[in-house]
């Protein structure tokens, strides 16, 4: 009797090591299975590469409209305080998804190299100078040299957006291949760069408007409506005092 189940014993162990071992084969030959997929990923798509680009498309001056119309257009100011020039910029954020893809029968997977291009641009940019004041005014140069301010400030902010933009998605989107169910991951990356970049870029492109307001102070407003010996109280009336 002890015999019999000793050679029992023996036979279900022996059972089980066999099975072990079959399950570690299996998992061992899908893990190899797994680098050797990822392995050609490597080798026929290569590296995934990302593009950020900024362009300014100049800008134009616009005489056309009155102080009052400008006023109107800037909303939101001080009752009483009329705005004698305005500089306004729009911006463009553009990006472009192409990829390499390859698709492992086996597994039901397929990898992405994906090569994005993200354009940031500005429209041109308008500088309004109320139609008052005549182009060879003294201050007509006053008013069009605060609005260069706003100006120049657009288009120093733009390159340094391109540069985080640069730094914050490279290591993302310029360094890895993208793994996914076939079929998922142009999808997943579309996805990825809708909901997450795209407002990521537009919140870091709207950052200048902070810049634009600190040019905007009160003691600047103050300046301009005394320039040029009174040549704007002149024409509009005298900035009213603050409360």
């Amino acid at each position: 009797m002890r015999a019999r189940l000793a050679a029992w014993l023996l036979a279900l162990f022996a059972g089980l090591s066999m099975l072990c071992a079959a399950s570690i084969a299996t998992a061992a030959a899908a893990a190899g299975a797994a680098a050797t997929f990822q392995q050609r990923c490597e080798e026929r798509l290569g590296a995934p590469s990302l593009q950020v680009r900024a362009a300014d498309a100049g800008y134009r001056i616009d005489t056309s409209l009155s102080y009052k119309t400008l006023t109107r257009m800037k909303g939101g100011g001080q009752a009483g305080r009329f705005v004698l020039g305005l500089t306004r910029a729009e911006s463009r954020i553009g990006i472009a998804l192409n990829a390499r893809m390859l698709t492992d029968s086996a597994s039901g997977r397929e990898c992405m190299a994906p090569h994005v291009d993200v354009n940031l641009a500005y429209l041109p940019i308008v500088i309004y100078v109320s139609r008052e004041f005549a182009p060879d005014s003294c201050a007509y140069r006053a008013i069009l040299a605060h609005e260069m301010r706003h100006l120049n400030a657009y288009l120093d902010y733009l390159p340094k957006v391109e540069g985080v933009v640069r730094n914050s998605l490279t290591p993302r989107l310029g360094a890895q291949l993208v793994y996914a169910p076939a079929g998922q991951s142009r999808l997943k990356l579309q996805r990825e760069l809708d909901r997450e970049w795209l407002p990521f870029i537009k919140r870091e492109v709207a950052r200048v408007e902070h810049l634009q307001q600190a040019i905007d102070t009160e003691k600047e407003y103050a300046r301009l409506s005394k320039v040029c010996a009174g040549e704007v109280q002149s024409l509009i009336g005298p900035v009213p005092p603050k409360d």
